[in-house]
């Protein structure tokens, strides 16, 4: 079996959000980054099937070249190969980078066989379009779905599940298909020492796509207000006793 798995590099969930004086762009100077956890998961659940099935996962990104830290710890959970669509670091729009990604993953097939499974995380933690991995399906004219949080293989079928208020949705796709997971599917492992040493040797594969016009145009950035929040002090040693037994009968739990 193999797997390519689409990951995103974003701001680091919590990380505070500071934009350049023109609202045109995320300052990035100070702004740590990580895989989109819901992608994270992606990765995981690919090894995962890699390890039940055997084959090989193949882990992709396009971005600009520090994604290569994204990549190299994709590898160190348990990727084999790292492929790196370079960009200048500006945003691509979806429409965009689903054709950047559908026409790697093409030349990928010709040289190195067809993918059985192509993963995707349900939405980026960044902009959360929910349109790349439906856009790369459509290119590539295979089944996809998403929202799933259980993924299994039954001969040529790709057995999802999706869960739901009364359960789960039960999805039968014939392979090769393309699945968007949800982070919760599973909990991604961490890598080890020596794993990291090997990623730190992994060739990445690069090329330079081109940004293909039209899809929609960015004008400005701009951040949530933040919320302040406040604490009270209701005393010191004994004395905050008797304001403790009144905010507790105040919140109804005495």
């Amino acid at each position: 079996m193999r797997i390519l798995v689409c990951v995103k590099r974003v701001p680091a969930p919590g990380a505070r959000i500071v934009l350049t004086d023109d609202q045109r762009a995320v300052d990035a100077r100070h702004l740590p980054f990580t895989v989109s956890p819901h992608e994270e998961c992606a990765v995981e659940e690919a090894v995962r099937l890699k390890e039940r099935n055997e084959g090989s996962v193949v882990v992709l990104t396009l971005g600009p070249g520090e994604a290569e830290e994204q990549l190299r710890y994709a590898v160190s959970v348990g990727a084999d190969e790292a492929v790196l669509l370079s960009t200048d670091g500006s945003d691509w729009d979806p429409q965009a980078t689903a054709a950047a990604i559908a026409q790697r993953t093409t030349e990928l097939e010709e040289s190195g066989g067809g993918f059985d499974l192509i993963l995707f995380g349900n939405e980026s933690a960044d902009s959360a379009g929910y349109q790349v991995g439906i856009r790369v399906a459509h290119a590539l004219s295979r089944p996809v779905i998403s929202g799933i949080k259980g993924l299994d293989i039954e001969g040529g079928t790709v057995v999802a599940r999706r869960e739901t208020g009364a359960g789960f949705e039960v999805y039968h796709l014939p392979l090769p298909a393309v699945v968007a997971v949800k982070e919760g599917i599973n909990l991604p492992r961490y890598p080890t020492l020596p794993s990291r040493l090997r990623a730190k040797k992994v060739e990445v594969a690069t090329t330079r796509p081109e940004q293909a016009m039209g899809g929609l145009q960015m004008l400005r950035l701009t951040t949530p207000p933040e919320v302040a929040s406040s604490t009270t002090i209701l005393g010191q040693g004994a004395g905050a006793a008797p304001a403790v037994v009144d905010l507790f009968e105040k919140l109804g739990l005495l």
